[in-house]
């Protein structure tokens, strides 16, 4: 057994110190184009980023309670999380050839044998006689096998499961950070149609307070029934506005249900209004760090490392495969002999193995792994250029929409000077109905479109807060845990 050991550890410790040379190619970042700057900004723009709980900034704190929630309880969020450990997993096992395999086994057999007798006696004139003979044999040891990584194929194959595994970590902060952004959306997306629903609710009361007045204009003649219809119509059509936002900010309360892992019933929040929170202001920094911040371009780059790790695979199995087997037991044929002189026995082999012919198998899987690193090489440099583009669409969105609202607001200002002129009048009875609707009209419209304008702002911000990657920084993702010592491999 002694023997045995000196043997294999021996052979190991010479496989280490030949094995693991790689045929590449080895792995390089892909060069990329990037701006010195965003359009509308400097180079010399603030270097700064989100922090990792930047939707503390909109000082909301139904929000925070809820992103807690999804982030927790979002099915999405487990599922990704679930997706990691099953990549670290798939580590451990790819890992596991780089080093020897070790087997124990036992085994023990018996064997009667002997000469076939005639006759109606034969049976018990043979047992009788002695004839037939019995053998019994016991063996117990281990086993060891390895082969040796001369290609660097072995290895190849666990760093493409490691870099998947990284894919996974990318992969599941893209899948958090799509799930905070949802929440926050949906929660300003239901504070302005509560905001829209009170708008409504408003004008709707000074449309109710007008048609009375000019109901009792005509009861004394100032009026007309034309006058009535029309003031008239407008009520309704107000009261028709109602239960449609209602409506849709029912689904927006109901989506924040999913978004949280639970059932929609069991979602008790109340949306206010979208006017008393905050908009933080936040620098786009700089193109170059970018790549940097985004986990789905480090996923896309994860994803690369893999396919180059396949192609330095396919390549060595083109060459010969090399194994190491020992053996060592204790065989007796009797149970309590097996440890006695004699009964030790030691095998040790090396094996190669070469394909001579498989109708070009070989040389296709090459083929197809440099033509999936190719396809994922254009995925990442997609990734990239849609990056920057996520990042210039939200500072443009937000730009403008910021100085939409602050016209809108003007238009707003100027529309309840008017309705208020306008109501005056009409109740003083020395202004025509029309222009009283006309004033009405264009406040309402203007009161609405300012509503949908904040959150536009709103939406415009939280996106360029997602496409600058969240306060999600690439240092701090953990690398996937691996029992397996690495070593000279």
């Amino acid at each position: 057994m002694t023997a045995l050991v000196t043997v294999l550890v021996t052979a190991f410790v010479t496989a280490l110190g030949v094995a693991g040379c790689s045929l590449g190619p080895d792995y390089h970042a892909p060069e990329v184009t990037l701006p010195a700057a965003y359009r509308g900004t400097t180079a010399t723009a603030a270097e700064a980023w989100p922090a990792p709980d930047w939707w503390r900034g909109f000082n909301a704190p139904v929000l925070d309670q809820l992103i807690e929630q999804a982030r927790g309880g979002n099915f999405d969020i487990q599922a990704a999380i679930a997706r990691v450990r099953q990549a670290d997993a798939q580590v451990r096992v790819s890992g596991a050839a780089l080093l020897p395999a070790v087997e124990g086994s036992g085994k023990a057999s018996y064997q009667r044998s002997g000469a076939a007798g005639r006759g109606r006696n034969s049976a018990l004139a043979t047992a009788s006689g002695g004839r037939y003979v019995d053998s019994r044999s016991y063996s117990l040891g281990p086993s060891v096998s390895y082969e040796i990584d001369l290609w660097g194929r072995v290895r190849a194959v666990q760093d493409s499961a490691e870099a998947s595994a990284m894919f996974s970590r990318f992969d599941q902060q893209t899948v958090a950070l799509t799930v905070v952004t949802s929440v926050a959306n949906t929660w300003f997306t239901a504070l302005a149609d509560a905001d829209r629903v009170a708008i409504v609710r408003r004008n709707l009361r000074d449309a109710e307070q007008i048609l009375q007045a000019i109901q009792g204009r005509l009861s004394v003649g100032t009026a007309s029934l034309l006058d009535v219809s029309q003031q008239g119509a407008l009520v309704a059509g107000l009261r028709a506005q109602v239960p449609g936002l209602q409506n849709q900010l029912a689904q927006q309360v109901n989506g924040l249900g999913i978004l949280t892992g639970r059932p929609p019933q069991e979602v008790t929040v109340t949306p206010d209004t979208l006017t008393k929170l905050s908009l933080p202001e936040i620098p786009a920094g700089l193109p170059s760090q970018l790549l940097e911040r985004r986990p789905d371009i480090a996923a896309a780059e994860a994803q690369l490392v893999a396919a180059n790790a396949n192609i330095r695979e396919a390549r060595a199995n083109f060459f010969p495969q090399i194994t190491l087997t020992g053996s060592a037991g204790l065989q007796s044929a009797a149970l309590t002999a097996i440890t006695g002189p004699g009964s030790i026995l030691i095998t040790a082999a090396a094996s190669v193995a070469q394909t001579i012919f498989d109708n070009g198998q070989k040389g296709g899987q090459y083929e197809q792994a440099r033509a999936r690193y190719d396809e994922l090489l254009a995925d990442y440099r997609k990734a990239v250029v849609q990056a920057l583009t996520d990042v210039q669409d939200a500072l443009d969105a937000y730009r403008l929409t910021t100085e939409q609202e602050r016209l809108e607001q003007q238009a707003v200002n100027i529309a309840q000077r008017a309705s208020d002129i306008a109501r005056a009048q009409l109740l003083a009875g020395t202004s025509d109905i029309v222009i009283a609707l006309q004033a009405q009209t264009t406040l309402f419209n203007d009161l609405d479109n300012l509503a949908q304008v904040r959150l536009a702002r709103f939406q415009a911000l939280l996106n360029l807060y997602k496409a600058l990657g969240g306060g999600w920084d690439r240092t701090r993702t953990a690398v996937p845990p691996s029992t397996v010592f690495h070593g000279v491999l």
